[in-house]
């Protein structure tokens, strides 16, 4: 045990929210402890040492089971460390409000950077730090406009029209679908799609999805214009947290054009070709089209994914039978007329 005892453990530490580190060596906790309070002019009453990595608290016999050349904090009386979450917390607290000082700082370090991984993070960081998110306007971000039309003056309105585009595909998708039916169900059919052409219209196309000026519920962004993806249509939620902001910076915006609006029931595989049966099938029933505009045109059927989270397999998921036709209408019984005493 004295042989222990006299053993010279090594470690780097440093003091909390201080990037330095110094070596230290000690035969225990409380040697450690005393100097490095002596090194970074610390008191040593209430002072602590924990690991770096999680944030253990270091004391007594487990200062033994510490491997030599771990990172140490010395934390003062009050003072907390909770491991890497906490660096990488105070590093995302300096990011929110980047000053000129720290995007010019960082602009140098990539000039001279070589290494590619190195020169990726610094490229990612800079065109975080660089976005323009809260500008709207051709005259407040016009790099963000470059190579669009004129007539698109803010970046709501490009956005509205980029979803409407989307919506009017979909929509000639679907009349192109009067191919599947038989001549005889034909005019129906377009008259089904003519009603969900109208509906269509009410609603702009549903544009207001890429809008971050639109009233929740009706936008799929939260109001600074984050898009958050919705995971492949088998699952709840993605799992890489993919998101993006299309309003920041050109870049971003073109990027956001290659998120899909996927349909979770397939449009072509299975909506269009449930809609045409079920007329060519009706006999009298009465097709429920506002079901299947929903399943065609709104978040009810549509999830909006990264590419990465794109599944461009066979989904397998079917129409509600249900929901196909209209439920008949009941007639409502007449009163008896009351009888005059």
């Amino acid at each position: 045990m004295s042989a222990v005892l006299q053993k010279l453990k090594r470690f780097k530490l440093r003091a909390l929210h201080n990037q330095k580190k110094f070596g230290v060596a000690g035969r225990n906790c409380e040697e450690v402890l005393r100097k490095g309070c002596l090194h970074l002019q610390l008191p040593v009453p209430g002072s602590t040492l924990c690991l770096y990595e999680d944030g253990t608290e270091v004391t007594g016999d487990y200062f033994w089971s510490v491997p030599d050349d771990s990172e140490l904090v010395l934390l003062t009386a009050g003072q907390t460390w909770q491991g890497y979450v906490s660096d990488i917390s105070r590093f995302l607290s300096v990011f929110q409000e980047p000053h000129a000082e720290l995007i010019q700082a960082a602009r140098q370090l990539l000039s001279d950077e070589r290494a590619p991984l190195r020169q990726k993070l610094l490229a990612d960081l800079l065109g975080t730090v660089s976005e323009n998110i809260a500008a709207e306007t051709r005259a407040e971000d016009a790099p963000w406009f470059e190579g669009l039309e004129s007539r698109f003056r803010n970046k709501s309105g490009y956005l509205r029209y980029s979803c409407e585009s989307r919506i009017r595909s979909y929509l000639r998708e679907v009349t192109s679908g009067a191919s599947l039916v038989v001549t005889e169900a034909r005019e129906e059919y377009l008259r089904v799609v003519g009603a969900m052409c109208q509906k269509l219209q009410a609603a702009r196309y549903n544009s207001s999805y890429f809008d971050r000026g639109a009233k929740a519920g009706r936008r799929l962004c939260t109001p600074e214009g984050w898009f958050s993806c919705q995971g492949p249509f088998d699952v709840d939620d993605c799992a890489s947290r993919h998101s993006i902001n299309p309003y920041s910076n050109r870049e971003s915006r073109v990027l956001f054009s290659t998120w899909n609006l996927d349909h979770v029931i397939e449009k072509k595989r299975t909506v269009v070709p449930t809609l045409a049966a079920a007329i060519h099938d009706a006999e009298g029933r009465e097709v429920d089209w506002k079901y299947f505009y929903r399943l065609l045109f709104t978040s009810e059927n549509l999830k909006l994914v990264h590419i990465a989270c794109h599944k461009k397999t066979t989904h397998k998921l079917l129409c509600d039978p249900s929901r196909i036709y209209r439920a008949p209408a009941v007639p409502r019984r007449k009163r008896r007329a009351r009888q005059r005493p």
